[in-house]
């Protein structure tokens, strides 16, 4: 989910650096070996007055990586660059690298505003991005639905890396690829979930904001406008006034990806709102308030039969202690985090199986 929204926020600011006639560079994670702080795909733009938008590791390899930025705006040559952690993932976290093996960069110069990838991550459609490594070559392909921009001046080969690109969208994450002889990085951006929230009370607004940093496309919907207010929660956030009464066509957009909180304190409010949710294909719907409230909820709305639909998460949020909005926020997001992920909430050192993959990341 990071990833979307981060290479969003870089392409931004990408686009507003060539407008201003600066210079700059982008370094990419085109392959992990071992367990990483960031992933295939994370990115770092570098501007040339030393500024930064996004991140490649935990803190610790940016500088270095800035620095190699600068020779690339420098000799307007690309570079290719491994951090190897060390012989031990002790060490590698140490160096701020987070792995037992080595994590590669791709640094080029940035030429243009990349409207091509900047247009699809606008409109919210995933797509695939192809980036020729070795040689690097700065043609690059985007691919969403049948859709394809751009080219690498040979048409046989652009068909070939569209199959592989095709294969990839939707899947999200990154990988190298060989194809013809050379070495590309294939890139899938699948738009995160959405979060419906039905609350811009204050401990909503907190929701949306830590359920926002963390990557869903948050959509806060509440019938107070005074609550609603741009100025109270981040940028990117949809703000819709609506009453719960009304929310059953919005809810009905809702796919299996997309997940929703009810937390409005409004008895008939929240009935509502989970009556609208119930037959949708949201994958989650959590409800704020004690069991037996929800059993009331359920029974005012004739879904009793409900009580026990996996998806319902009622009281909503981790069982970690909470005490105010913050805290409250907390354990929801959490939650989400860890429904989405598949995986059930505990303490890491109860996890007997590595916390990341550990594959080859030349898939051919």
């Amino acid at each position: 989910m990071k990833q979307w929204a981060e290479t969003r926020a870089v392409h931004a600011a990408i686009t507003a650096l060539v407008a201003a006639g600066g210079r700059g560079a982008l370094a990419t994670v085109i392959s992990v070996r071992g367990s990483a702080y960031r992933h295939e795909g994370a990115k770092l733009l570098v501007r040339d007055d030393g500024s930064t938008v996004g991140n490649v590791s935990g803190g610790c390899l940016e500088r270095d990586v800035i620095e190699v930025a600068r020779r690339v705006m420098a000799s307007q040559q690309v570079a290719r660059r491994t951090w190897c952690g060390g012989p031990d993932e002790i060490a590698a976290w140490d160096l701020g690298v987070g792995c037992e093996g080595a994590v590669e960069l791709l640094i080029e110069p940035i030429h243009g505003d990349r409207a091509a990838e900047y247009r699809v991550l606008e409109e919210e459609i995933a797509c695939c991005v192809v980036t020729c490594v070795d040689p690097y070559a700065t043609a690059r392909l985007v691919l969403r639905a049948d859709a394809l921009d751009g080219s690498t001046g040979d048409a046989a080969r652009d068909a070939r890396l569209a199959a592989v690109a095709r294969e990839a969208l939707g899947r999200g994450g990154g990988a190298l690829v060989r194809e013809d002889g050379r070495l590309y990085f294939v890139e899938s951006l699948v738009p995160p979930p959405r979060l419906l929230l039905l609350s811009a009370a204050d401990d909503g607004r907190e929701v949306a904001r830590l359920a926002a940093t963390v990557g869903f496309r948050v959509v806060v919907v509440d019938k107070r406008p005074g609550l609603l207010r741009p100025e109270r929660f981040p940028s990117g956030v949809r703000l819709v006034e609506a009453r719960a009464e009304a929310l059953a066509p919005l809810a009905a957009d809702l796919g299996a990806d997309d997940m929703a909180v009810v937390m409005s304190h409004d008895f008939a409010d929240d009935a509502a709102a989970v009556a609208a949710l119930l037959p949708s294909g949201v994958s989650y719907i959590g409800v704020l308030g004690p069991r037996a409230r929800t059993e009331r909820l359920l029974g005012a709305i004739d879904a009793v039969a409900h009580r026990d639909d996996p998806r319902l998460h009622a009281p909503v949020g981790l069982d970690i202690g909470t005490d105010g909005a913050e805290q409250v926020a907390l354990a929801i997001v959490a939650e989400l985090l860890a429904v989405r992920s598949g995986r059930a909430p505990r303490s890491l050192r109860e996890r007997a199986t590595p916390i990341h993959r550990d594959a080859d990341p030349v898939l051919r």
